[in-house]
């Protein structure tokens, strides 16, 4: 036969879903809402007294011997027969547990204390001692014992577990804490020797060496508090200082109103304690300096912080050539000569390892301040010579060097009226590795000593060295008319414009066409712009030969002003830059008014160009189309090929002009009625 099996006629979900944890938690709700009240029981007679007792202590044997380790099984078996008065039940429950564990320091105090609410005062020195003897290196015991003798009025018995305590060399706080017990019944001299004790063999630290002098210092004994710092300085010697001994020592001389010895500890401290371990001590200085010290003793402890910030930064890092800028400034402002020329030596020994010139840029600044620190303050010129020879010797000239250096070691040979070693210098820089700023300095000095001969002699080297450089060219020309040796000038000039490769040939061009216009030579100035206009067809070119032309003064200037642009027209027809044809049409369209006739303005408004806007494809670094983009084009009515263009863009204009009609007739048909009508 086939088992039966039922079928669910009703497969859809129901209404209120029940989650897993929902069914748990009712389930313990409900346990604790069946759980009954436990019953009140009333103890009416000695029987169920007794009866109640067995049951419990039953309760309590079986969990016992259920876990014999769990020690608060036998201290609550403990505690419930102490509530019954059962001492000595209580005591053989506790005696079973230290069978189990005599480690556990909970049941040893436990016991203890039960023994001290009974006033069992025997038994609980039994088990103090007991306790004491199995496990000497808890605190507690010794604390709770101690505490108990003195509080019975028994000091010797208590002084004896002191005493006893102190055999095992404990922490710190329990030697403090018999000392304190001693100072409480006036046994000064005890609490002294046990600080000497702790001191030197126990606990030798500083912070109880301080305690020991404020111990002095309290009970009056002030001499006895100095020997005690003095000891402690020669105790821990210069290897093991300790900022805060410092301290403590300074700040009992000041309470003896001894500034001197103050000072004299303070300064002490600070030459030998490491600056970034004697933060404190700076602070406490200071504040002494403010309260007792004048103020050159305030800015001398401000002024060596700071020193001690700076050394500081150029032990972790002396190739940081800002803090050495710094250090050095506040030691020139506070120190004698010596002190600054050996800061400077060790700052200058600190050479950058890589010869690249980025690398020395603000290495030599500090040769620089050196050099001037010498002469201006030292007032050392043989120093500053020496100086300046040194930096000098020690730049690789063959990769770079620095012009400042030799210009400023030349200035500094003048001041001391020593020109022939100026001159050699700046002579030996221009053979070692001639530079541009060396010539222009070299000749500046030269032209200061109005040495004429020398410049020309200078320049000359110049353009050899740096024949591309328009500007010297312009400064050799000028040099030359100043003098009145003006075909000498445009001989120059003439060599300059010859050069095959120029840095800025436009400016001296220009230089030598507004020489040309000083001395009035206007055929010249023609020829000059015609050479040039061999060379480049710029339009500012042709605009500054046309307002030469205007300016030249003479009757026929209009005409030939005129003629420069019609040239100029033709010349640029060929130009792609049509802006820079427009702006010639421009200038010669302001030209025609303010100097043309009727006619002049007619022909040149004629000649001006359309501006159209139009389209243009566009295509991205890869050779894919980028979209279209609108720009502005001129379209001449001189160029030929532009007529179809022009009568192109008319007709437009006219069917635009038209369409514009036609929609407004469109929009207005009443009028065209009317109209009509009449």
């Amino acid at each position: 036969q086939t088992p039966l099996t039922l079928q669910v006629k009703n497969k859809a979900p129901a209404e209120v879903q029940i989650t897993a944890e929902q069914l748990l938690r009712e389930a313990k709700e409900r346990e604790l809402e069946l759980l009954p009240p436990p019953p009140q029981q009333k103890i009416t007679d000695v029987e169920e007294l007794n009866d109640y007792k067995l049951r419990k202590r039953k309760t309590f044997e079986d969990n016992i011997r259920k876990n014999r380790t769990v020690i608060s099984n036998w201290i609550k078996y403990a505690q419930w027969e102490e509530s019954l008065k059962e001492i000595q039940r209580a005591r053989s429950i506790y005696e079973r547990a230290l069978d189990v564990d005599y480690r556990n320091v909970t049941l040893w105090l436990k016991y203890a204390e039960m023994e001290m609410k009974n006033r069992q005062v025997n038994h609980a020195r039994n088990i103090w001692d007991r306790a004491i003897t199995t496990l000497p290196r808890v605190n507690q015991f010794w604390y709770k014992y101690t505490y108990m003798e003195e509080m019975l009025g028994n000091v010797a018995g208590s002084r004896q577990v002191f005493e006893r305590w102190m055999d095992w060399q404990p922490e710190e706080q329990a030697w403090h804490s018999y000392i304190n017990f001693e100072l409480r019944y006036k046994e000064v001299d005890r609490a002294r020797f046990f600080n000497i004790i702790l001191l030197v063999i126990v606990h030798p630290d500083v912070k109880n060496w301080i305690k020991y002098a404020r111990f002095e210092e309290k009970h009056g004994y002030f001499a006895h508090a100095r020997k005690v710092y003095e000891r402690a300085v020669e105790f821990f010697g210069e290897d093991h200082m300790d900022e805060h001994l410092y301290v403590a020592f300074a700040k009992f001389e000041e309470n003896q109103k001894e500034f001197e010895r103050v000072r004299v500890i303070y300064k002490y401290a600070l030459d030998r304690i490491p600056k970034q371990d004697a933060q404190n001590l700076f602070k406490n200085y200071t504040i002494f300096e403010k309260k007792f010290g004048d103020r050159r003793g305030i800015e001398d402890i401000i002024v060596s912080k700071r020193r001690f910030q700076y050394e500081e930064e150029v032990k972790a890092n002396p190739h940081n050539y800002d803090a050495w800028f710094d250090y050095l400034r506040l030691v020139e402002s506070d120190t004698d000569a010596e002190t600054v020329r050996e800061v400077y030596e060790r700052a200058i020994a600190n050479v950058p390892p890589i010869q690249e010139k980025r690398h020395w840029k603000r290495y030599i600044y500090l040769w620089i301040n050196y050099a001037l620190y010498e002469e201006l303050e030292a007032k050392a010129s043989k120093r500053t010579r020496q100086v300046y020879q040194a930096c000098i010797e020690l730049i690789p000239h063959k990769k770079f060097t620095f012009a400042k250096m030799w210009l400023l070691y030349a200035q500094f040979e003048i001041r001391q009226k020593n020109l022939p070693l100026a001159r050699r210098a700046l002579g030996t820089s221009i053979g070692k590795c001639p530079k541009n700023k060396l010539f222009k300095g070299y000749i500046e000095l030269e032209l200061q000593l109005r040495e004429f001969d020398r410049c020309r002699k200078l320049y000359e080297k110049f353009l050899e060295f740096a024949p591309e450089n328009c500007t010297s060219w312009i400064k050799f020309a000028e040099l030359e008319t100043i003098l009145g040796d003006i075909d000498r000038a445009r001989a120059i000039y003439e060599l300059a414009i010859g050069q095959p490769r120029l840095d800025m040939p436009e400016v001296l061009w220009k230089s030598y066409i507004d020489f040309e216009i000083e001395q009035e030579e206007y055929e010249k100035t023609r020829n000059l712009y015609g050479r040039l206009l061999q060379r480049t067809q710029h339009v500012k070119v042709w605009i500054s030969f046309a307002q030469f032309e205007l300016s030249a003064g003479r009757g026929e200037n209009l005409s030939r002003c005129r003629q420069i642009y019609e040239e100029a027209n033709k010349a640029m027809r060929n130009c792609e830059e049509k802006e820079e044809r427009v702006m010639l049409l421009e200038s010669w369209r302001s030209f025609e008014e303010e100097f043309g006739n009727d006619t002049t303005k007619e022909r040149i408004d004629k000649l001006m160009p359309e501006k159209i806007k139009k389209r243009r494809k566009l295509q991205a670094e890869d050779g894919s189309d980028a979209g279209w983009e609108e720009y502005y084009d001129y379209i001449f009515p001189e160029d030929t090929a532009n007529q179809p263009n022009l009568k192109l863009l008319a007709m437009a204009k006219l069917w635009k002009k038209q369409q514009q009609e036609s929609e407004a007739a469109e929009m207005d048909p009443d009028k065209d009625i009317d109209e009509s009508q009449s």
